[in-house]
């Protein structure tokens, strides 16, 4: 499997702009510039790009990992801050909260951090990735 996205970008990095879509068209020539990557402007940038795909990414990976374990799931709800400084993401947070039937905190816990390690956007990431959970 192969997915792709496309960046367009026109101009200077503080006064240009660009575009990215996505293959599937859930982004299609959304804005970004450096407006919205430095400051408060419209538009999407790249980090919070990555953080909804390490979000999205690690809530499916607990999901398979709770049903691998036989436990049913009511909702997995993950927010990913990714942490950019000098021109480096330097970490990412993944804070859960979960509402998981039978399931007891420790082992809720355990499978929390499997997923945290073995995501795939975990994987390509290099940097500090961490979590807190909350089992309702």
């Amino acid at each position: 499997m192969k997915r792709n996205a496309t960046a367009v970008w026109k101009g200077s990095i503080k006064e240009g702009k660009g575009t990215i879509s996505t293959q599937s068209t859930v982004l299609n020539n959304t804005q970004y510039s450096f407006g919205s990557r430095f400051e408060e402007g419209v538009g999407t940038n790249p980090e919070e790009l990555v953080a909804a795909a390490h979000s999205g990414c690690f809530s499916m990976q607990l999901s398979a990992f709770i049903t691998e374990a036989g436990f049913e799931i009511e909702s997995i709800q993950t927010r990913c801050d990714i942490d950019f400084q000098n021109g480096t993401i330097v970490s990412s947070h993944l804070t859960v909260d979960a509402k998981i039937t039978g399931i007891s905190n420790d082992a809720f816990q355990e499978l929390v951090t499997k997923a945290e390690k073995n995501c795939p956007i975990s994987r390509l990431l290099n940097t500090e990735i961490t979590s807190s959970a909350t089992l309702k």
